[in-house]
């Protein structure tokens, strides 16, 4: 089907005409038996312990991550293009996989929609990948709100009760702080209203009133632990360091004090397993663990990088947003927890996101683009190519020469073209064009071949921090080296949360994870381009030792995104003849 006629919805739902079967995807990959775990016929789940037992000793694969420029609110097509490389890779002859991370309902139900690709480089079974697969965002929620239920009931209990009576109920008083909990409530949807609440309001039996939240679900500490877990037992052990509230004398209060810790792990059993469902040509696609890489890290999950890289010899995973968010927590997060070394890095651009740098009218979201972004305006792309560069020194800060994958549009010009082909090459790297949306994995062999060619490179993979480095002294490194600040500046509530942290030994050796809008290499999503002469503003410190993160939130980012005047909702539908789902986009 044509993509520049047809919508991503119409085109999925012609090629879910011709989907291979799970178990046909599982005799592709060379899975045994019980290692397929169906949902269904075209969804399962793969049993990753058995797979990485019985692979041990088997060499892995190429190992490739996509990461982009300073994305438009429109995006720039990661997962767009993550597809079209498998897709190319295939043609290419190679044996391929990819990971990507779970749709969250929040944004498909805003106002980006689905999150499986687009044109012909998506993918497949659409709807049920755009509405929870099997389950693992309901596992997460489920898991970290009980977490909640327990902390405010005990709440509850002491205030109700003495000690003698907490006693006789086998119960300690933990003496927990109302006004220092650490954990809100997760919720998938975008729902300011739900920002500041207060609970517990009524009676004595109807809870401890106290000041609350929610954040939406991929924000959720369980969620990170999800895509940085090894197993089950180190899932386990994570989900019991998860710090819920301080108690009045400032010690943190765990889920394994609230004895709950047990029960989350079981809400976790299955969802630890990767999904796996395939492109539009049919290669196979594991999905697991959450986006957002602006407010937590934002990684399709080490667990499915590791089974992808034993079974095949290419796989490609996708990092959230910019390189300044989601590639600098792939380089030191992610592999340093996992102990994998990339072999290539693909930054993704667009003319449209290069002319929006370089001086274009905004793109706001749910609304029709300019005219001005459909006409040929080459002096608009070579200043934006200004963050294009920017952002080619931060991969090449790791170690790893970048390809520059230009996601084309029907619309570029070959002047435009020209110009990035200049620019990104004089900064070192290489450039593909790649016109995997309209041509699926045809359009996309240019680009796999520039992919197959950097994985040849040497390279000199290394952190950027070392994990001894005193935590404020990492944050000036990140602001400076990879969003290219002047400094840091701290509230004083985030002042005094540094020095503590700093303090802690077990805190102090934790991953700096930074909380920062994905709109702009500074901390202010309205400033494009290469932003100069800013201080990285720091307003408060958060602490997922679960996951081994400390999160500084920048600027006034939230962990609960609105939903705007026009979401997608309002189009869709089922039709109740056939069962079908109608106005995804």
């Amino acid at each position: 089907m044509d993509p520049i006629k047809n919508k991503d919805l119409e085109i999925a739902q012609h090629a879910e005409r011709n989907m291979k079967t799970v178990y046909q995807l599982g005799e592709k990959l060379g899975l045994e038996k019980e290692e397929l775990l169906p949902h269904g016929h075209y969804v399962a789940k793969v049993h990753a312990q058995n797979i990485l037992k019985r692979l041990k000793n088997k060499k892995d694969g190429k190992y490739i991550d996509i990461t982009a420029i300073t994305p438009t609110p429109l995006g720039e097509g990661k997962t767009t293009s993550t597809i079209g490389l498998i897709q190319g890779l295939c043609r290419r002859g190679k044996s391929v996989s990819g990971a990507i991370r779970q749709a969250s309902s929040g944004p498909t139900m805003n106002i980006k929609g689905g999150a499986a690709g687009g044109g012909l480089a998506q993918c497949i079974p659409f709807t049920p990948f755009s509405f929870g697969l099997t389950g693992d965002v309901n596992a997460v929620m489920n898991a970290h709100n009980l977490a909640m239920v327990a902390l405010t009931a005990r709440m509850q209990h002491e205030n109700n009760y003495s000690d003698e009576i907490l006693a006789e109920k086998n119960l300690k008083r933990l003496d927990i702080n109302p006004k220092n909990i650490e954990m809100g409530w997760i919720f998938d949807f975008c729902a300011q209203s739900l920002r500041n609440i207060i609970i517990g309001l009524g009676g004595k039996m109807d809870g401890f009133p106290m000041q609350s939240r929610f954040d939406i679900a991929m924000s959720s500490e369980i969620m990170a632990i999800m895509a940085i877990a090894s197993d089950l037992k180190d899932m386990r052990e994570r989900i019991g360091k998860i710090v819920v509230a301080y108690n009045k004398n400032d010690d943190p209060i765990t889920t394994a004090d609230l004895e709950v810790d047990g029960a989350m792990t079981a809400w976790m059993v299955e969802a630890i397993n990767p999904n796996l469902i395939q492109t539009m040509e049919g290669q196979p696609v594991f999905v697991h663990a959450g986006p957002f890489a602006n407010i937590s890290i934002g990684q399709s999950s080490i667990i499915a990088d590791k089974v992808g890289l034993k079974l095949v010899d290419y796989h490609v995973t996708e990092s959230g947003f910019g390189t300044d968010i989601g590639f600098e927590k792939f380089w030191n997060l992610k592999c340093r927890y996992s102990g994998l070394k990339p072999d290539c890095a693909v930054i993704v651009a667009t003319i449209r996101a290069l002319k929006c740098h370089g001086g274009g009218p905004s793109l706001p979201p749910g609304k029709h683009v300019d005219s001005a972004y459909l006409e040929e305006n080459v002096e608009w792309v070579e200043k934006g190519c200004e963050n294009l560069v920017r952002h080619i020194k931060i991969v090449q800060g790791s170690g790893i020469n970048p390809v520059v994958c230009i996601n084309a549009f029907h619309t570029d010009t070959n002047d435009e073209i020209a110009v990035v082909y200049r620019l990104a090459e004089a900064a070192g790297a290489r450039v593909a064009v790649s016109e995997h949306w309209l041509k699926g994995g045809e359009g996309a062999m240019d680009f796999a071949d520039a992919v197959i060619d950097a994985c040849e490179d040497e390279n000199d993979f290394h952190f950027l921090y070392d994990l001894t480095v005193p935590l404020r002294e990492r944050i000036e490194l990140i602001a400076k080296q990879v969003y290219g600040a002047d400094g840091v500046s701290y509230s004083p509530e985030a002042e005094v949360k540094a020095k503590r942290i700093e303090n802690d030994t077990e805190s102090a050796k934790m991953g700096t994870c930074i909380v920062k809008t994905h709109l702009s290499l500074s901390h202010d999503p309205d400033i494009k381009g290469v932003p100069t002469g800013w201080i990285l503003p720091i307003r408060d410190i958060l602490v997922y030792k679960g996951a081994g993160l400390i999160a500084p939130v920048a600027g006034r980012i939230n962990l609960m995104p609105g939903t705007a005047s026009d979401p997608a909702y309002r189009r869709i539908d089922v039709d109740v003849k056939t069962g079908k789902v109608k106005g995804l986009f």
